[in-house]
């Protein structure tokens, strides 16, 4: 295993939300890898990134990052303490979700999806579709 790998186990071990890797690479065209320089675990289409899981340096996550419509965003961290303007990212489009706070499942999979759908919906029809059949 290499070191990278490592790492991406590390941090998922210590994820409180431990469905959230298999839940994303499950979603079509999606790629995993860790940035080394943050120590983030990135989540991918086509080398655009609409999630990443950002953990300290000793691989404990601190806050799981996605992309969200900018009014949604506001919306959610005006009602959730543990939803917060992105963390090292825009501040408009991304918010961070502190990785031990009180978001259940169902809201932060809505999340998920939701960036997904936003990165993937930046692609064009054409390439959307090769995505899709992958």
């Amino acid at each position: 295993m290499t070191e990278a790998e490592q790492k991406i186990q590390a941090g998922l071990g210590n994820l409180k939300y431990g469905w959230l890797d298999e839940y994303l690479m499950s979603k079509p065209g999606v790629t995993r890898n860790i940035q080394t320089d943050w120590n983030w675990i990135r989540y991918c289409i086509e080398d655009k990134m609409f999630a990443a899981i950002c953990m300290d340096w000793d691989n404990v996550p601190v806050y799981i990052t996605l992309k969200l419509d900018p009014m949604e965003g506001d919306f959610l961290r005006c009602q959730y303490e543990d939803i917060i303007p992105g963390y090292y990212m825009n501040k408009t489009h991304w918010n961070s979700v502190k990785a031990g706070g009180n978001i259940n499942d169902d809201l932060l999979k809505d999340m998920l999806d939701k960036s997904y759908g936003l990165v993937l919906g930046s692609f064009s029809k054409k390439k959307q579709r090769e995505i899709a059949s992958v």
